[in-house]
């Protein structure tokens, strides 16, 4: 089966749009990789966004072309991969929570020694980056060209049950119903609470 690469156009819309539409397509590195279960956007307007006080050295990737990722390493422990999106000049960017391991779990394995259940391997963004071996050597790389890139939804994730409910560890913006969840995932980073969370 040919699986086809989401292109560079995809991400050239509202974060929140491409944010819900990630969940159920598959983010690989190198061959290893899942689907895609939770996510989160960060906008131009959003307080929680590291755009939101203009470009730094560190953030210049959400202000160039969509499609790119935006890595980081955070408090010095992990790398964070995000996307960028919407247009140029509009920083923007979707921050991959957690996949659902289904390419190389052997080889995310060796790298997350620690995981042991497989729900435990990419249930968190630093996860993630870690058992794909993704860090600042990829930032600002195209994910639709080259050895990381995230392709459509593909038998079983054409229409997935998709949740939203706050974003997780944020102390601006905290009402804004940001992170998109596949319903009834054992891979999320962090469980649905039973009220609250709206589709």
């Amino acid at each position: 089966m040919t699986v086809s690469v989401l292109p560079e156009s995809f991400y050239a819309r509202d974060v929140r749009r491409v944010a819900r539409d990630l969940i159920g397509c598959k983010l690989l590195h190198e061959g290893v990789g899942g689907v895609i279960v939770e996510t989160e956007a960060y906008g131009s307007d959003d307080p929680a966004c590291h755009a939101s006080r203009g470009m730094t050295a560190r953030n210049q990737a959400m202000f160039g072309p969509p499609g790119r990722a935006y890595v980081y390493f955070s408090y010095g422990m992990h790398h964070l991969l995000n996307i960028v999106c919407s247009g140029e000049g509009e920083p923007a960017a979707v921050l991959i929570r957690a996949l659902e391991p289904t390419d190389g779990i052997e080889a995310m394995h060796s790298r997350r020694v620690r995981a042991g259940a497989l729900e435990q391997l990419c249930s968190g963004p630093g996860k993630v980056a870690q058992a794909l071996a993704v860090d600042l050597s990829h930032y600002g790389k195209p994910v639709f060209d080259g050895h990381l890139r995230i392709c459509a939804r593909q038998k079983g994730w054409h229409r997935p049950d998709i949740i939203t409910t706050p974003r997780i560890g944020v102390s601006a913006g905290t009402r804004r119903k940001w992170r998109y969840c596949a319903s009834g995932s054992s891979f999320l980073s962090r469980s649905l609470a039973p009220k609250g969370a709206v589709k």
